[in-house]
Parts: structure tokens; sequence; C-alpha cells
């Protein structure tokens, strides 16, 4: 039986210095349909993201402390006024 060396990652030093991408063969993102607009990402640090094992979780979380804020906020009847940037 013949058995085939598996093959390793390509070494850092000997990448190329530019890589030409044919773009005429790209396909456009089959999972961007999935996605909820509007989709921002948030890099977590890694302390905060030990306590998070899913990003419902975080998202529920974040979600609660909002409402709070704002049960809070009406609750004292503060009105907030925003500050003019300059």
């Amino acid at each position: 039986m013949n058995k085939t060396a598996p093959k390793g990652r390509p070494d850092a030093n000997n990448m190329r210095d530019e890589y030409e991408f044919d773009y005429s063969k790209a396909k456009p993102n089959r999972f961007a349909t999935h996605m909820k607009r509007p989709v921002v990402a948030v890099v977590l640090e890694a302390d905060v993201a030990s306590v998070f094992d899913s990003s419902a979780k975080v998202n529920a979380q974040l979600r609660s402390i909002i409402a709070r804020r704002r049960s809070r906020t009406r609750s004292l009847g503060v009105a907030k006024r925003r500050r003019k940037a300059g």
C-alpha cells in the first residue's frame, strides 16, 4: 500500500511577498444571507470571553444591562442631554 506523507504548513519564511488572486473565480459569501442587518463584530478581551460560551449569552447579558439602565433612567426622571461634538 502506498502512503503519502502528510503535508505540513508552509514555512513562514518561504511565503511570497505578494500573491495574485483571480477575482473572476470568486464566489459570493453563502452565509451572508443568514446574517441579520446590521451586524457589528466586537472583539472581547480574553478574561471577558472566558465567561461566555456563545454570542447568544453575551447578547442576553447586554440586553439585560440596557433594560436596567433604561428603567433606572425612567424611574429617576433624569433627562439625558447629548453633548455636542467638537
